[in-house]
């Protein structure tokens, strides 16, 4: 076992998991403090790092694309204070913080965990019910439906609609993305068949963000709904699949009915809401050039 302890939280290894346990210090970020402990899985892990610095070092984990909805939701754009991966290292403590790197280092040389990326999460995300209050409005997630409600700093012509209610089965996609620079962040709730071109101020799914402190809790609710939705492998291996048959050439008389399935098959999961319509088209399309 491999345990480093610091004002930033702790870190424990035993083999089989890292246990990340946010610290109290004041430094450490509010979305790091409301996701809790988390329990990594070996083999959600496509890496760790340790980088010393003059005065503190900094631990860094890297796990296998798809494997945590936070970071899919996200997309890696969490910043350091609010990042559960990274562990801010005093340097009296550097021996330790290398020692825990080797120690899951070998486990996973041993174990023979590949890095590449992972078709289901092998992390939860965040527990629902929740519900969290920030910029133009409130997100709040049962596990079934999200719901968005305005105040009185809403714009007026997105808040004349009133509250928005959409169930998962309607959702298509989910993301957070901070505010930067000039530019107000956003929670963002895609619904099928609806392409997300209005900016989030004036678009009834999205929450707009003004960087303020509360801001980074709304990645709560778009990893919580992220690790509801199929994963995002699904629809690539379904695209993939129909596009192998392209390969080899026209098909052979006897592949006929095969074929015809795989039309049917595409149908059902573009019913299903697995493909998009531009994935079942490009999907449709190999198939019947094969035809």
């Amino acid at each position: 076992m491999a345990e480093i302890l610091q004002k930033d939280g702790t870190w424990i290894f035993d083999g089989d998991a890292l246990r990340l346990t946010p610290g109290r210090d004041r430094n450490v970020g509010l979305l790091r403090r409301e996701l809790g402990e988390l329990v990594v899985p070996l083999r959600a892990l496509a890496g760790v790092s340790f980088e010393q610095g003059k005065k503190s070092g900094r631990l860094r984990l890297r796990l296998r694309d798809g494997a945590d909805p936070l970071l899919q939701a996200t997309g890696g754009r969490l910043a350091e204070p609010h990042d559960p991966y990274q562990m801010l290292v005093e340097s009296d403590r550097y021996g330790v913080a290398e020692y825990l790197v080797d120690e899951v280092r070998r486990a996973l040389l041993l174990d023979e965990v590949p890095s590449d990326p992972v078709d289901a999460y092998l992390l939860p995300g965040p527990s629902v019910p929740l519900s969290v209050s920030a910029g133009d409005g409130t997100a709040s997630f049962d596990g079934e439906s999200v719901r968005l409600e305005w105040n009185w700093k809403t714009e007026e012509a997105k808040a004349a609609g009133g509250p928005r209610t959409l169930s998962l089965a309607d959702i298509e996609g989910v993301e957070w993305q901070p505010a930067v620079g000039l530019e107000n962040g956003a929670l963002r709730l895609r619904p099928r068949h609806a392409p997300a071109t209005t900016p989030p101020k004036y678009d009834p799914n999205a929450v707009e963000l003004w960087g303020f402190r509360k801001d980074p809790l709304m990645a709560l609710v778009a990893a919580a709904v992220q690790a509801r939705l199929p994963h995002p492998s699904a629809a690539t291996t379904a695209v993939a699949d129909a596009v192998r048959p392209q390969l080899p050439g026209p098909a052979a008389e006897g592949d006929h009915d095969a074929l015809l399935r795989r039309l049917r098959e595409l149908g059902e999961l573009h019913r299903d809401g697995v493909l998009t319509d531009d994935e079942f088209a490009l999907a449709k399309q190999a198939v019947l050039k094969r035809l």
